[in-house]
């Protein structure tokens, strides 16, 4: 490493970032990235406080527009940010609370009991991260503006007009400098937030309008029933256990438990869990309170109506095997572990969650005992399960890649042994997987070609899937373990490439593996190690003179350039390919192109993969009429 030439370092050396200045030194520190998580991050920002104008009871619309020039506009009906003089800055408040970090009003607990933002950075920073950003302010039977560029004040507050009532309005431009990768939003990633901040604030009405262009697209949503709607919305298509839902909403020492519990036929488990409506990622103290409440209730309930037989018992992964549950908590004063807010860190919240989760467990089992009889039945046939699983696994445990019976002919190595720089690549089929192998860089590509079916998941428990060959000889490959082993700093391999036919078979093969993913080692894709080929279509040639074309709109205009002699051979399989032909198209790092498999919402993922590749028949049948109008390329 090259060493710097200057060694001086002295109080010359320290820089001062005045006032918004770190902001936009440092943007990634304050929204997790410039990208386009990043840029969507500024739009809950400033909806995060219309939102606690809501739980504060001031506020029951909220609407959010993105406008021409993808501009961002952000209304509410709430009491409308303070414009007197701040006694400290001797500014106006609403000057003070976007142009100074940790200014607002969540720390002194009477203007908000329970706040989103709790930091105090929100506002200022987007305005710190924005082009323009104007601010409407309906208070005092009067409208107030003022506007900002970059951070910097460029027009002083003003009295602009009347007002017949009270609000916020806030409208800004991300800066195209600061967010280079894109400046361009996404409306379905607005629209599942916004459905979902509408689920989480019962009553509350909240709409999203795209005027981007000339149709303009249009959401609102607003729900009395708020978390056991959103329970209701999650578990459509699936088949249920207990019929009712099981509800509770209490205040302990001012923390506010909000659960909706419900059961279903599935596998899988999916448990969200909010602090103050932010999404709670990576769990903390409320999720662990509630797991401690359904295993301890569930186990009494079985012991004390003798449903167990001798020497029968379950674990809290069983209780959780087929839930689909909201856990919400309002807290006065949550503790955030980092500014991306994922896992919140109050101890006492677990004691007072278990505490009222329990309660309203025990009392819904006592009052619904053939529910409840058939949900310990679920919970057992879990245990059972798992434990014939954990035989299962034994098969999986390896020491060497190589060292399980039939692996060695199936998975081709590489030779690098640095997971950071080596790729496996999934394979369907003999001719494929001969192709691949020829075909590769064995110093850093593997090859692992499928033999038979991969097993749909979503039907399936862990024990069965580890009955299959396909799955079997994934997990070896991978190094990772699975289910509760899983560990993702075993990853032998940092890039996992799903390569397969660009038709229908090929699309199949590659959900079902995708489901495998998601439900099973999720880890992977939320690290984004998993990746999808994208083999060309079309081979297009005259005389020497060779295109590889990945699309129809491609041929079209590599047909008009190359003229009306141009041969053309459509691909059906990878296995048509010569080993140099895949390799120059879809597996150099030069030439080929990857698609990254990233995970921007579990909830809306899981809704799309049980529609899928679930029981349930007629939403499956619905989504394919809706979407065959997109489809193209499909081969009979």
């Amino acid at each position: 490493m090259e060493k710097m030439k200057n060694n001086q370092y002295s109080a010359e050396s320290i820089q001062i970032l005045e006032g918004l200045e770190a902001v936009r030194k440092r943007p990634g520190m304050y929204i997790g990235s410039t990208g386009s998580r990043g840029l969507h991050h500024l739009v809950w920002e400033i909806v995060d406080n219309a939102i606690d104008e809501a739980m504060a009871g001031f506020c029951d619309t909220i609407t959010i527009e993105i406008l021409k020039g993808n501009i961002i506009r952000v209304n509410d009906n709430g009491r409308g940010i303070p414009v007197d003089e701040h006694q400290q800055s001797k500014r106006p408040a609403v000057e003070t609370i976007f142009t100074v970090l940790h200014a607002g009003g969540k720390f002194d607990g009477k203007s908000y009991k329970v706040a989103g933002g709790l930091h105090g950075v929100g506002g200022a920073v987007v305005n710190a991260l924005s082009v323009n950003f104007k601010v409407t302010i309906a208070r005092d039977e009067k409208l107030y503006e003022i506007e900002f560029k970059r951070g910097e004040v460029v027009r002083e507050l003003e009295v602009v007009g009347k007002s017949t009532h009270t609000g916020s309005t806030v409208e800004f431009l991300a800066d195209p400098l600061v967010f280079t990768e894109t400046t361009k939003y996404d409306y379905e990633t607005l629209r599942n937030r916004v459905q979902e901040l509408a689920f989480l604030n019962k009553g509350l009405n909240i709409k999203l309008i795209d005027s981007r262009e000339e149709e303009i697209k249009e959401n609102s949503y607003h729900y009395e029933g708020g978390i056991v709607e959103y329970v209701n919305f999650l578990n459509r298509g699936k088949q249920l256990i207990n019929s009712d839902i099981i509800y509770v909403e209490q205040e302990v020492d001012e923390v506010t438990v909000e659960m909706a519990l419900q059961y279903n036929d599935s596998y899988a488990t999916n448990l969200y869990s909010f602090a103050n409506n932010i999404n709670t990622h990576e769990g903390g103290m409320h999720e662990d309170g509630f797991k401690l409440a359904i295993n301890r209730e569930m186990k009494r309930y079985a012991e004390e109506n003798e449903l167990l037989k001798k020497d029968e018992t379950f674990v809290r992964d069983d209780t959780l095997e087929g839930i689909t549950c909201i856990v919400s908590i309002k807290h006065p004063n949550p503790q955030f572990e980092g500014q991306t807010k994922t896992k919140l860190g109050n101890p006492e919240v677990r004691a007072i969650t278990s505490q009222v989760c329990g309660g309203a467990i025990s009392a819904y089992l006592l009052e619904n005992p053939n529910d409840a009889r058939a949900i310990i039945e679920k919970i057992i046939l879990a245990s059972r399960a798992r434990i014939a699983a954990r035989k299962a696994r034994e098969a999986t445990r390896r020491k060497n890649p190589l060292d399980a019976l039939g692996f060695a002919s199936k998975l081709a190595d590489c030779r690098n042994r640095n997971p950071a720089e080596a790729e496996i690549y999934i394979v369907e089929g003999e001719s494929a997987g001969g192709s691949a192998k020829q075909g590769r860089d064995s110093q850093f590509q593997a090859i692992l070609p499928l033999r038979g079916k991969v097993l749909n998941v979503e039907k399936a428990r862990l024990d069965r899937a580890l009955s299959n060959n396909e799955i079997l000889s994934m997990i070896q490959a991978f190094g990772t373990g699975i289910g509760e082993e899983f560990d993702a700093t075993k990853a032998r391999y940092h890039k996992i490439v799903i390569m397969t036919d660009a038709d229908v078979d090929g699309a199949h093969i590659r959900t079902l593996l995708l489901t495998f993913f998601f439900r099973y080692m999720k880890g992977l894709i939320d690290l984004g190690y998993i990746y999808i080929a994208q083999p060309p279509l079309y081979k297009v040639q005259a005389g020497r003179r060779i295109k590889y074309v990945y699309d129809e709109e491609a041929l079209q205009e590599t047909l008009e350039d190359f003229g009306p002699r141009a041969g053309i051979q459509r691909y059906k399989g990878l296995g048509e390919m010569n080993p140099e032909q895949l390799w120059d198209t879809t597996m150099n790092p030069e030439t080929r192109t990857l698609l990254q498999v990233s995970l921007q919402d579990a909830i809306d993922a899981d809704q799309v993969f049980t529609m899928l590749m679930g029981e349930e028949v007629e939403p499956r049948k619905n989504f394919i009429q809706e979407n065959a109008k997109y489809a193209t390329n499909i081969d009979a």
